[in-house]
Order: structure tokens, then C-alpha cells, then sequence
């Protein structure tokens, strides 16, 4: 257990800073919103592709592979650090999308991978989930807090070099963690095309798509939209880690929710709190203490949501499955819903305006509820 939290602390940190000031660092640089959307979501472009490909090779190929999943998991977060690293030379926006996307193609099968072997590792104690992830929510929080206060002393120029040191450094942890090997096909178990063809199932990948095209314009203009109400850096900072620190709360609370409720009552929980959350951001900027309360609410909207969700696709996609299926998630949601959403925030903030563009995430929040109560049954 400790070797999958060193591994999930060390990759968060990388993804704190990057989530967290990656568009101010775009900003910099002179883009417009339009552009800053857009070169973000070239990563989710390839993310929609790629964890798929990602999970068949681990599914398929894996006990070919030196180190079989962890082996993948390093080398593939060595090569994103070698890209990350390439950023500061990218002098066009052209060149800038290119490396993005590049990244992606190395960190999009990271998650899964790692989300997989955490699972096989716990078996049926899947309530201990949470307090093994909770070090992701952690290193997301020492990395925003340490970058937002260094940005508001250094250039904006010093995020990528750290960003590239900490994926350097999850490389490295991935060498250390627990060898798991794709399980053997049960006999008699379903196909993955028959359970993809299951009403459950793809009203589940459905609502993960709307969740996260919701997060759309909070992961490309949160950071933008607070210091543009002129909110400082720290308190951006601060904020983000606010959220976070509700998120360890649910991670450390999640075997006694798993206990006590269905991972449906969950969901439903998580994408009404999203609605109300958006909202808030969109329309609320002027009151910190609003902005602390929506933040507040990322404890369902990404804590509640994302252990469900990966739980529920454990539970549907069984055996020599495993991998594809949170491959598949990956792809649907934060892949083709992450792309559609920045797409969508760029498009909306310069048509109409911050709070509308929060307000479409809300609607979205809507949209996965009723996904969840219509059809899935977990």
C-alpha cells in the first residue's frame, strides 16, 4: 500500500501545478481564452484514443513487458517528463499544441494502469481505496500550495521545469510499485463488446461524459476567472487546495460512504453537487466565502464521483477486462468529455461571458443525474 501512495503523491503533485497554472503560464505567453482552451483540449483529444490503447497493451501484452504494468507506468511517465521538458523551446502555438498533445499520449494510460493494479491489489476490500488515494489528494495539495506562493514571487517561466521534475520523479516511483499481471479470461465471462452493450453501461460512461465536460471551464479558467476578480495567486492557491482538502475528508471517510450507500446513491450525490457548484463559481466570484463553499463541494464533485465511478467500472468490467475498462473511462470522460468541455468553456467565455459559461457546466451536472437515475443500477 505505501508503494501505490508514493506513487499517486508524486503524480499528483505534477498534476496540482499543471491543473492549478498551466493556463496562467499560456496566459504569459500572450494567448487568447479561445487558445488556451483549445491547446488544452488537444490533450484531451488524444486522451480519447490513447487509454485505450494504453489498457490493450496491458491487458495483452503485459507479461511480455520487463516489469509488466509498473514497467509501462514508468517508461511512460519518463517519456512525458522528456516532453513536459520540451515546452519552454515550443515558440508558436502550433508547437505548443504538439508538445501538449505528445504529453498526453504518454500520461493518458498512467491513471488506468495504476487505477487497475490498486484495484487488483485490494480485491474485495475495494472500501480501502480511498485512504490509498487520499496521497494523490495530498500531493495535489503540497503542489499548488508551494507553486502558488512561488509564482507570486518568480515568473510564471519556473512552472514547467517543476512540473517535468515531478513527473521525473513519478517515474521513478512507478519502479518501485506492486508487480500485477492482467487476470486470465474467466470462461464464460462476457466479452467486452457485450458488456459495452449493456443499458447500465453506457448510461454510466454517458454521465461521466457530462461530468466532465462540466469541469470544462473550471480546469481551463477557474485559475484566470479568480485573478481576473482580483483575487492573488496564493488565494487562487488556497482555494484549489481548499477543494482538495475536502476531497482527502471523503477519501479517508469512503469505507464507512461505501458501507452505507449504493454507488448509484453516490453518483446521484455527486453530479446534483456539481450543478449547484458551478454555478456558484460562475456567478458567486465576488464572495470568497462562496467560492470557499463551492470548493467545498469537490469533495462529491471529484472525491464521491471518482470512487464510484472507478468502483462501479471495476465491478462491470471483470477479469482480463480490467484495464480496458478504466481505459474506457478514462477515454469517454476525462478524454472525449474533458475535449468537448474546454472546447465549449473557450468557446462560451469570450461569447457569453464567465458566469454563463459556469452556468453550461451546471447544466451538464443536470444532464448526468438524470443519466444515473434513468438507467444505472449499481
Amino acid at each position: 500500500m505505501v508503494r501505490l501512495a508514493a506513487f499517486y503523491f508524486v503524480y499528483f503533485c505534477h498534476l496540482g501545478a499543471f491543473v492549478a497554472y498551466f493556463s496562467l503560464w499560456l496566459e504569459a505567453r500572450g494567448h487568447a481564452p479561445a487558445e488556451i482552451a483549445a491547446a488544452l483540449a488537444a490533450a484531451q483529444f488524444v486522451r480519447i484514443v490513447a487509454p485505450g490503447a494504453w489498457g490493450w497493451l496491458a491487458d495483452v501484452w503485459s507479461a511480455r513487458i520487463p516489469g509488466g504494468r509498473r514497467g509501462l507506468v514508468a517508461l511512460s511517465s519518463l517519456c512525458a517528463a522528456l516532453c513536459l521538458a520540451l515546452l519552454p523551446l515550443a515558440a508558436s502555438l502550433q508547437a505548443v499544441f504538439a508538445v501538449v498533445a505528445l504529453t498526453a499520449l504518454f500520461t493518458s494510460g498512467i491513471l488506468p494502469l495504476v487505477e487497475a493494479t490498486t484495484l487488483g491489489v485490494l480485491g474485495a476490500r475495494i472500501e480501502r481505496y480511498g485512504p490509498v488515494r487520499v496521497w494523490g489528494s495530498v500531493g495535489f495539495i503540497v503542489s499548488v500550495l508551494a507553486v502558488g506562493s512561488l509564482l507570486d514571487r518568480q515568473p510564471v517561466a519556473v512552472l514547467v521545469p517543476i512540473i517535468a521534475a515531478w513527473m521525473l520523479l513519478a517515474a521513478l516511483s512507478a519502479l518501485a510499485l506492486p508487480r500485477a499481471r492482467a487476470a486470465p479470461a474467466e470462461r464464460g465471462a462476457p466479452g467486452l463488446r457485450r458488456v459495452l452493450r449493456e443499458p447500465r453501461v453506457a448510461a454510466l460512461f454517458a454521465a461521466c461524459f457530462c461530468m466532465s465536460v462540466a469541469h470544462g471551464a473550471l480546469y481551463v479558467f477557474y485559475s484566470i476567472h479568480l485573478v481576473g476578480a482580483g483575487y492573488s495567486k496564493t488565494v487562487v492557491g488556497l482555494l484549489w487546495t481548499l477543494g482538495v482538502v475536502a476531497e482527502i475528508v471523503l477519501f479517508l471517510a469512503l469505507p464507512i460512504l461505501f458501507r452505507r450507500y449504493s454507488l448509484r446513491a453516490l453518483l446521484l450525490a455527486s453530479f446534483a453537487a456539481a450543478a449547484v457548484r458551478f454555478v456558484a463559481i460562475g456567478w458567486g466570484v465576488g464572495s470568497l466565502a462562496l467560492l470557499a463553499a463551492a470548493q467545498l463541494l469537490h469533495a462529491l464533485t471529484f472525491g464521491a464521483y471518482h470512487s464510484a465511478a472507478v468502483a462501479a467500472v471495476h465491478r462491470l468490467f471483470t477479469g482480463a477486462l480490467a484495464v480496458r475498462g478504466q481505459a474506457l473511462y478514462a477515454s469517454l470522460s476525462y478524454g472525449l468529455g474533458g475535449a468537448a468541455g474546454m472546447l465549449l468553456a473557450g468557446w462560451s467565455w469570450s461569447a457569453l461571458g464567465p458566469a454563463a459559461t459556469f452556468g453550461l457546466s451546471g447544466a451538464f451536472g443536470v444532464a448526468g443525474a438524470l443519466l444515473v437515475a434513468w438507467k444505472v443500477r449499481l
